[in-house]
């Protein structure tokens, strides 16, 4: 068992599920986890844009979370493991370390979002990053 991987699919599956909770509980949790006024009044309106857009997410922060605990020997070995965690890692690493420039130039989000986001996944893409060099080798390509 590797516990920077267990906890690196825990806390995808929380942010997977805390995305779900933007979808039950609308417009003032968009806000709050800083989806930008457009996406919230979207949600107002009953627009089905914000719900598709956050299920894709949740969707892909579960399946990581799948993948991590996979990795960790929680679950079952899934196909391409090993490749899976290489790819999430650096999608986090690259999110992490890219959305800091939008703090100066925030696009339709405040600056601390960026901050806030930006930090968030570059601590996950270095969990996840401790948690693969630990199972490199027993991990399938």
């Amino acid at each position: 068992m590797n516990n920077n991987l267990i906890a690196a699919g825990s806390l995808n599956a929380i942010a997977g599920l805390l995305h779900l909770g933007c979808i039950y509980f609308g417009a003032p949790w968009y806000r709050f986890f800083g989806a930008g006024e457009h996406m919230a009044n979207m949600a107002e309106q009953g627009m089905m844009q914000p719900t598709l857009i956050t299920l894709g997410i949740a969707s892909v922060l579960m399946i990581w979370a799948l993948f991590a605990f996979s990795g960790a020997g929680l679950i079952k070995g899934l196909p391409l493991v090993r490749l899976a965690l290489v790819a999430i890692t650096s999608i986090y690493l690259l999110r992490g370390v890219a959305g800091f420039y939008f703090v100066t130039n925030p696009i339709g989000r405040s600056p601390e979002f960026w901050v806030w986001s930006s930090s968030i996944c570059l601590a996950l893409g270095l969990l996840h990053l401790a948690g693969l060099k630990q199972q490199w080798l027993a991990l399938k390509s």
